[in-house]
């Protein structure tokens, strides 16, 4: 008679995202997540067949739910405001999938593209559906430094953070607003 299943996947990945939190992604090891689930290391590759399936596992479940938070969002401002909560809410997670080191497992394809539909939406609003894809990535990676620095200390020269994320912010998506080409450039007429 088989032994019954001790764990489920959704157990191994949500330990796995909690020692991510805790330890760094280093800290994140097939045995530490057995232990935190507790089964032998063995019994985890039941469930997931090596360290790298698991990181991107974790990568693809934070994606999920930054896009679940994402989708409450309209506006540019708010979708870059609720991208920056959650970097300070779970910082190595926002690290493992905005800035993933080199060699570092990433989430699938498909997973990521619906991670991005809500910025892609509202990035279209502002800049025209021919330039949604330029302006997302624009705000995206505007948004993803600053947050990084933010959480890796960098801003060092003192003055107010918070102030300086609005400012800019409202910057990045003026910019790309005032950017947006008008509808007579669009159809080919010369501009005045």
């Amino acid at each position: 008679m088989p032994t019954p299943d001790r764990t489920s996947l959704d157990a191994i990945v949500l330990a796995a995202r909690d020692l991510l939190e805790q330890d760094g992604l280093a800290g994140l090891t097939m045995q530490a997540v057995a232990q935190r689930v507790g089964v032998r290391t063995p019994s985890l590759y039941k469930r997931v067949q090596s360290r790298d399936a698991l990181i991107q596992l974790v990568a693809e479940a934070t994606l999920t739910e930054l896009a679940g938070r994402m989708n409450t969002g309209a506006s540019p401002v708010l979708l870059a405001n609720i991208l920056r909560a959650f970097g300070h809410e779970r910082p190595a997670a926002f690290q493992l999938v905005m800035t993933p080191g080199a060699g570092t497992p990433v989430a699938d394809r498909a997973v990521a593209a619906a991670a991005s539909e809500a910025i892609l939406r509202a990035a279209g609003e502002l800049a025209g559906a021919e330039h949604a894809l330029e302006a997302a990535r624009t705000l995206t990676a505007w948004a993803t430094g600053f947050i990084s620095m933010e959480l890796n200390g960098t801003f060092k020269l003192g003055g107010d953070v918070d102030k300086a994320w609005d400012f800019g912010v409202t910057r990045i998506v003026d910019a790309i607003t005032a950017d947006r080409p008008s509808e007579r450039h669009l159809a080919g007429a010369p501009q005045a």
